[in-house]
């Protein structure tokens, strides 16, 4: 996996390049959201911006990105090959971030979500609505772009931003733009943008490319690939999991290829919005606390347990889990182990939908023990914040996770996390064994190795006996509360990461 700038990188490059970014991405804040990805794509580029780099974002024009967009402007009409026209425009992101977006109704404006319809079944046209996104990043990096700003960074995030670099490569777009690099984050291997064979000759790429050393993966075209492949620089959403990618247990089939390109590989630990997430500000729980009035938590509490029909009992830890509910988010692990867990005694506060088996099993649970476990699948803002702020300690028992977000939302808010020692989780939580550390070290949560019920059990008992340790505890508290996790180290990494691609000499 690669490191960052190295003295020989760094006496090569006399001068930093002038900066100028197109960040491109299928979900933004408060925009369109189905995870993690809006709110990364929301926060990393006004920390970006504050730093002096020149960026600008690119989404499709869903109805809803659409709708909550005010004083938006006519930019250009798109007309391109094998796609329907669309008209570019643009407008300004409530950080202040340059916005553009595509409009192209045929393709964008429907009812549903952005991947699946109302009925949670992938659109069949996927490949083109997504395959047009990178297509029109690739237009704006080069000198048929209708517009004269350029970028010499283009960032894509996920698989359906891996066609840009394959666009730029392979095609016309891409024959006036060599300046421009390209940077490719994987927020999730897992999902890898898999259509049939005819999508190469569709979407206008070379028929040659559907090969091994190309677009091909197991007999499909796949649009990861594609962004790992032919992309300048690679990036993760935490620096674990850009070393388990390349595994045979998390690489899901990548692993080879991402090996190969270990050196322009990179782990960069996503940030959160400090902002939105501070105990100290929020407007959406009951009662706001910093890490000197911690004894004000329990307010929130007694509201959590209020609101989801708990008994209202301080003596008893409260767990909060807002989780997508798969078997990938470990979800199953607590299933099994619920009914132990609360006879010790404990509650249990669950927010999140997913997976119907799951989400059945979860609802038999709180069915039996109402006062001891509650479970909504109905998103909402207010009750995740509520569930941060109020429970005692947060559960993520995840079988691999990229990063995540909310074990360091818990740390921020005095919560402690129970987290497996997998990918983000790993580089964001420190465990306490019993005994407090010293310096960087201070433990701020608990962890365990093993993708077992046993384990997580074992774990969450460990939490709950340095709970009832009151100094113990709020010394865990307090070092979680006093983590830095916002946007500027982690865009501080992004910047040298970009300078690194531009310097003509990177590849040395």
């Amino acid at each position: 996996m690669a490191k960052f700038a190295s003295s020989k990188r760094q006496s090569r490059q006399t001068a930093p390049h002038p900066v100028r970014v197109l960040y491109v991405t299928s979900e933004i804040a408060p925009l369109i959201k189905t995870g993690g990805l809006a709110d990364v794509s929301a926060s990393l580029p006004p920390a970006l911006r504050e730093m002096g780099v020149d960026v600008r974002v690119l989404v499709p024009g869903y109805d809803s990105a659409l709708s909550g967009l005010r004083y938006k402007r006519k930019l250009a009409a798109i007309v391109l090959p094998h796609f329907p026209p669309a008209t570019l425009l643009s407008a300004r992101l409530p950080s202040g971030v340059p916005l553009l977006t595509i409009a192209c109704p045929p393709l964008f404006q429907r009812s549903g979500g952005p991947y699946q319809d109302g009925q949670g079944a992938d659109w069949p046209d996927n490949a083109l609505r997504f395959g047009f996104l990178s297509r029109v990043a690739a237009l704006l990096a080069g000198e048929e772009s209708p517009l004269s700003w350029r970028p010499n960074i283009v960032h894509g995030n996920d698989w359906q931003c891996g066609l840009i670099p394959a666009y730029l490569q392979l095609t016309d777009a891409g024959a006036s733009s060599a300046s421009a690099r390209t940077l490719f984050t994987v927020h999730n291997l897992a999902f890898q943008g898999i259509f049939p064979p005819s999508s190469v000759a569709e979407l206008g790429l070379p028929a040659a490319s559907f090969a091994i050393d190309g677009l091909e993966f197991h007999g499909n075209m796949s649009f990861l690939k594609a962004g790992l492949f032919y992309a300048d620089g690679i990036n993760t959403v935490s620096p674990t999991y850009a070393s388990e990618i390349q595994t045979e247990a998390l690489g899901f089939g990548m692993q080879g290829l991402l090996k190969s390109r270990a050196g322009v590989l990179w782990g960069i630990l996503n940030g959160i919005d400090d902002e939105t997430w501070d105990p100290a500000r929020d407007p959406l729980i009951p009662q706001r606390y910093t890490a000197l009035t911690l004894e004000d938590k329990a307010a929130n509490k007694l509201a959590l347990q209020n609101r989801l029909g708990l008994a209202a009992d301080a003596q008893i830890p409260l767990l909060g889990v807002v989780s997508r509910i798969t078997h990938q988010k470990g979800l199953d692990l607590l299933i099994e182990m619920a009914a132990r867990l609360v006879a010790t005694p404990a509650q249990i506060a669950i927010l999140g939908s997913g997976d119907a088996e799951l989400q059945k099993s979860l609802d038999d649970l709180a069915r039996r023990q109402p006062d001891r476990i509650a479970v909504s699948h109905e998103f909402d803002e207010a009750l995740a914040h509520l569930i941060e702020a109020g429970s005692d300690m947060f559960l993520m028992p995840s079988r691999f996770e990229p990063c995540g977000l909310n074990q360091m939302y818990s740390q921020r808010y005095g919560t402690p996390p129970v987290v497996r020692a997998t990918g983000g989780l790993a580089d964001s939580v420190v465990d306490c064994d019993g005994a407090m550390a010293n310096d960087s070290d201070r433990p701020t949560g608990f962890v365990f190795r093993d993708a077992t019920d046993a384990d997580f059990l074992a774990a969450v008992i460990r939490a709950i006996a340095a709970w009832r340790d009151k100094p113990l505890w709020r010394e865990i508290q307090r070092n979680g509360m006093g983590r830095d996790f916002s946007w500027k180290a982690s865009a501080r990494q992004y910047l040298e990461t970009y300078r690194l691609l531009l310097d003509k000499h990177w590849k040395d």
